[in-house]
């Protein structure tokens, strides 16, 4: 094997370690040393040779799993790109997360891993940046918000929010038992997220 191939091995070593350990524990309570350990390296500062910083490595984590899902949405947009049904809509959402923990295959830690992120602001608020400049992701959230022209762009955000922190903590529940019936948690969430964006928005939220 040559350097770039070891190199790359231990890159990955450590990106799925880091995962799980963040997924079980949370990232604050998981030191770089422990990582390096799990992943079986000598070297304790190989997580800070490969990656720098821990939010570092949480940025290498989430883009290790956004590609993906920026693909899967690639495909739901070719068939889905000239609805104006919002359930069609919603599956663009709901599909890249839980498509995407089938790929995984079983166990799974990335769902734990995002829930974990979420709990921590100055995390989500990394993920988030991370995230923000994927053209499919800004192409679903514009096709759902043209289903809602009722709501007011103040609404429509703080429904985008809940909506994600469901779709995450509900995978992350699932996540943990054994063998998931994802097919079924994809049509529940998709179920209840619509039902999420179309109950009617209160006159105290105003515009």
């Amino acid at each position: 094997m040559n350097r770039t191939s070891r190199v790359a091995g231990t890159r990955e070593s450590i990106l799925l370690t880091a995962e799980r350990l963040f997924a079980e524990h949370g990232v604050a309570a998981v030191s770089n040393r422990q990582i390096s350990e799990a992943a079986g390296q000598g070297n304790n500062a190989a997580v800070g040779y490969h990656f720098g910083s821990k939010a570092d490595l949480v940025r290498a984590i989430v883009r290790r799993h956004g590609e993906p899902m920026e693909r899967i949405r690639r495909e739901l947009l070719a068939e889905h790109g000239g609805s104006t049904e919002l359930r069609d809509w919603v599956a663009c959402v709901v599909r890249p997360f839980t498509d995407h923990l089938v790929a995984l295959g079983d166990p799974s830690w990335y769902a734990r891993f995002a829930a974990q992120v979420m709990t921590e602001p100055h995390l989500r608020q990394l993920a988030a940046v991370e995230l923000r400049d994927a053209p499919m992701l800004r192409a679903v959230t514009d096709g759902l918000h043209r289903c809602l022209p009722d709501l007011s762009p103040r609404v429509r955000l703080e429904r985008d929010d809940m909506a994600y922190t469901l779709l995450v903590h509900f995978c992350a529940q699932r996540e943990r038992t054994a063998e998931p019936d994802w097919p079924a948690a994809t049509t529940g969430l998709i179920d209840a997220i619509e039902g999420l964006y179309r109950a009617q928005q209160s006159q105290l939220f105003g515009q």
